[in-house]
């Protein structure tokens, strides 16, 4: 019997991915390349491989016809194909198959596996898209050097010139202390003292709550006067990060507290957390979510997933991005898993008539493009 296919116009569709980071074009070793399908930092357990794991089966579904393979080419012949096209080549191809209108890229990262990441305008040439940025709020103000007293200021300054010429900024406050954030701003007395404890304990990556908080609301404030929204990283990531400090529904109270300011909140990738996302996304008309890279790391699940996603999540509030971060692989995985999802679940609500042909039509643009246009006024 053959799988599903993809929703109404979805493969031919141009695609919004409204998160992701640039990609190395140099050459990988095989063991650099592998350690980039997988969140861990670590090395893999004796015997095991990242390709095996739901995510390595969708690199080898979609990927290896692009380089001239079969689809499931083991791994060994994949790396070796890959190796003869020469990194360049096979960047050039995986970034054009993907079919992308637009990347945000998030420019918070500019290295994966000790390689530099390309440069925006190369990134955008090699996959024949628009390219906007993406600031990362934490990086701006750990560049930040004023004095304690000074140092509220000039993060809002530094912040507000950052964020110039961007669609969006980015906070990674999961990873650093986690989502708990309270809905009541810093004391600036407690700003300062935490920032001359920080200033005098060396250069470090900015992990005070005290400070953290206020950078969140320095960035709604940016964020409202520059008509921006902010993202919000959400569930799973690397090590580095508590999972269960990283549920979205621990927003809830920054969420009313933030809300009248009109700025846009936007979850990102929020597995297994997602029905959490999904019901902020129905409560509150500030938050949006996304599936992000939990589309290709779920695999074959990856309708089912979307699925429960969509139990809640109004169909103008979920957004596709695919995270793609250091691999061109990943760029087309995630576009490819997401048009497969996306098809095979509407596929079934239009053989249970849970819609029509022409509803499954105008969700499926509204996901993959629609919704971040509004968003980022592209």
């Amino acid at each position: 019997m053959a799988g599903p296919q993809f929703a109404p116009s979805a493969g031919a569709l141009a695609l919004v991915d409204h998160h992701c980071h640039s990609v190395v074009a140099a050459e990988l070793a095989d063991d650099a390349l592998a350690g980039l399908l997988t969140e861990s930092d670590r090395p893999p357990a004796p015997g095991c491989s990242p390709f095996d794991s739901a995510l390595g089966l969708a690199v080898r579904r979609w990927c290896p016809p692009v380089l001239g393979l079969p689809a499931h080419a083991p791994a060994a012949d994949y790396l070796a194909r890959r190796r003869e096209l020469g990194a360049a080549e096979a960047t050039a191809r995986l970034l054009a198959a993907a079919g992308l209108d637009t990347c945000l890229v998030d420019t918070g990262l500019t290295a994966a596996a000790g390689l530099p990441l390309l440069p925006l305008g190369e990134l955008a040439e090699a996959a024949g898209a628009s390219v906007r940025e993406v600031v990362r709020l934490e990086t701006v103000a750990e560049r930040v050097t004023a004095g304690a007293e000074d140092w509220p200021r000039a993060v809002a300054e530094a912040l507000a010139e950052a964020a110039g010429g961007a669609v969006a900024v980015k906070s990674v406050l999961a990873y650093r202390h986690g989502l708990a954030a309270p809905a009541e701003r810093p004391a600036r007395s407690a700003v300062v003292a935490a920032a001359g404890a920080r200033l005098r304990g060396g250069p470090e990556r900015l992990t005070d709550p005290v400070l953290l908080h206020h950078l969140l609301w320095t960035a709604v404030d940016v964020c409202a006067e520059l008509g921006l929204p902010l993202q919000l990283h959400t569930g799973f990531g690397d090590p580095d990060l508590t999972l269960h400090r990283a549920d979205p529904s621990l927003l809830a109270d920054f969420v009313r507290a933030a809300e009248p300011s009109g700025v846009p909140l936007v979850l990102l990738h929020c597995y297994p957390y997602h029905r959490q996302a999904a019901w902020l996304a129905q409560a509150f008309p500030t938050v949006h979510t996304d599936l992000g890279l939990t589309a290709s790391y779920t695999g074959p699940q990856v309708a089912a997933v979307l699925g429960e996603m969509l139990e809640l999540a109004p169909f103008g509030k979920l957004l596709f991005s695919t995270d793609a971060y250091g691999l061109p692989e990943l760029f087309l995985v995630g576009t490819c898993q997401f048009r497969y999802g996306l098809g095979a679940l509407l596929d079934r609500w239009q053989a249970d008539s849970a819609c029509s042909a022409a509803d499954a039509e105008r969700l499926t643009r509204l996901i993959a493009a629609d919704n971040a246009r509004r968003l980022y006024a592209l």
